[in-house]
C-alpha cells in the first residue's frame, strides 16, 4: 500500500512537471491577426462616424447626433486610422505590453471611450445565429 502511495505520487509530481500549456490564452493574438487588425481599422474606420451619429442620435437625440455625433465620430475614425497605421507598419513585433493585443483601449472596463478591437459593421446583418433555418427536418 505504501508503495502504492509512493508510486502514484511520483507520477502526479511528474504530470505537473511535464505538463505544458499547448494552446495559451495570448496565442489567439499573433502576428497575422495584428495585421488584418490593422488593415481592418485602417480600411474601415469612416464606420465610426456614421455608427456615432446614429448612437448618440438614439441616444440624445437630432442636434446632438448633427453636433457632438460627426465631432465624436471622426475622432474615433481618426484613432482607429493611426492605430490601424501602426499595427500595419509593426506587424511582425509584439510592442504593446509585449504582445500582439490591440494597441486601442479595451470596451470593458471603458463603456463610452473605449474601442471593440475591429471597426463596428454596418448595415443589416446579424451575428447572432436566432434566425430560423430552414433546413431542419422537424420530423
Amino acid at each position: 500500500m505504501k508503495s502504492l502511495a509512493v508510486l502514484s505520487l511520483v507520477v502526479g509530481l511528474a504530470g505537473i512537471c511535464l505538463g505544458d500549456i499547448q494552446d495559451p490564452p495570448a496565442n489567439d493574438y499573433g502576428p497575422t491577426r495584428k495585421l488584418g487588425r490593422g488593415f481592418s481599422n485602417f480600411l474601415w474606420a469612416p464606420t465610426e462616424i456614421i455608427v456615432n451619429i446614429n448612437k448618440v442620435n438614439k441616444e440624445e437625440g437630432n442636434n446632438a447626433a448633427f453636433g457632438y455625433g460627426v465631432v465624436r465620430g471622426v475622432g474615433r475614425s481618426a484613432t482607429r486610422h493611426v492605430a490601424g497605421l501602426i499595427e500595419i507598419l509593426t506587424w511582425p513585433f509584439p510592442i504593446w505590453r509585449d504582445s500582439y493585443y490591440p494597441i486601442l483601449p479595451p470596451e470593458i472596463p471603458y463603456i463610452h471611450a473605449g474601442y471593440s478591437e475591429f471597426p463596428p459593421e454596418i448595415g443589416n446583418e446579424s451575428k447572432y445565429p436566432y434566425v430560423r433555418d430552414y433546413d431542419q427536418d422537424p420530423y
